[in-house]
């Protein structure tokens, strides 16, 4: 079955781009074929870090956007990841209204996942209530909990938008914080995690600093076996 994996949550800054880049080493450490897609026009991750494998879309041309579905339609044994930039939430959802996104991945036999990616702040709560009662069962829903700016997800626990997406299938990602020395590094040389892990010079890591990527990677691939990509 085809899939679509949508890495948002509307708020800057909150790991969407790294959460993509990590499903992309995922697939590639897991042998899964995939396509990605990238909506940021001036930062694009996915285009910077995996560019053999990513290409731009404009997300406020319809046109553009088609090759997402075209791509899932065409080559169903390839996962479809698309990094969304900030605030594209409502150019997207015009999109897929006025296409009827739902109903042809509904006939296609295509599964739709939306990855919320949160931090531990109130605006990730409100996305998440926004996102849940436009779409409710229609979209396959995964959380992730990016540690970057702290553990304490208790305005999400306490809010009911966790459970509510619980009781809607959801599941539950958690990343925590990469140690700063390793992720600056990795990100100053433009590189995959792929050459980070591995000890490729051109990502400039020292040992133990690739032995740290690896245990987080490890940690955060536990959670995404679980979910299924």
């Amino acid at each position: 079955m085809a899939k679509i994996h949508f890495i948002g949550g509307e708020k800057g800054g909150v790991g969407k781009s790294l959460m993509a880049r990590v499903l992309a080493q995922y697939l590639i450490d897991r042998g899964e074929p995939f396509i990605g897609f990238d909506t940021d026009r001036s930062h694009g991750a996915l285009m910077r870090f995996y560019s053999g494998y990513a290409s731009p879309v404009i997300v406020d041309r319809y046109e553009a956007l088609d090759a997402i579905m075209e791509a899932a339609v065409e080559q169903p044994e390839r996962r479809i990841l698309v990094d969304l930039a900030a605030q594209t939430h409502d150019p997207l959802v015009r999109w897929m209204d006025d296409s009827g996104v739902l109903n042809l991945a509904d006939e296609s036999g295509i599964q739709i996942h939306y990855w919320h990616v949160m931090d531990t702040g109130k605006d990730s709560v409100d996305l998440l209530r926004r996102l849940l009662d436009r779409f409710g069962t229609s979209l396959k829903y995964v959380l992730v909990r990016n540690q970057v700016r702290g553990n304490d997800f208790g305005v999400l626990e306490q809010s009911g938008e966790q459970a509510r997406a619980l009781g809607l299938g959801a599941k539950i990602v958690s990343v925590k914080r990469l140690h700063d020395g390793a992720i600056n590094k990795i990100d100053a040389t433009s590189s995959s995690f792929w050459n980070a892990k591995n000890g490729d010079n051109h990502a400039a890591l020292g040992l133990m600093d690739r032995q740290r990527v690896k245990m987080w990677l490890r940690d955060v691939y536990r959670d995404l076996d679980d979910v299924g990509v």
